[in-house]
């Protein structure tokens, strides 16, 4: 499971550092960051339910045996 929670930072950061927003001058810093704090959000929310599904798998196997 903490592999699995270590995969996700890492995919986060591949995904979420090279984003980058221009064009709204000195608000662009603030727009980059706001997006990257939605989509971290997002992703958080995202692989949260996939590990509790995992979770869930691995225990109902676990239980039939």
């Amino acid at each position: 499971m903490w592999i699995l929670i270590i995969i996700g930072g890492g995919i986060s950061v591949l995904i979420l550092a090279p984003l980058e927003i221009s064009g709204y001058g000195e608000f662009d810093l603030i727009i980059s960051s706001a997006i990257k704090a939605v989509v971290s959000i997002g992703l958080v929310i995202t692989w949260i339910f996939i590990l509790s599904k995992v979770k869930n798998w691995i225990f109902r196997s676990q239980l039939k045996v």
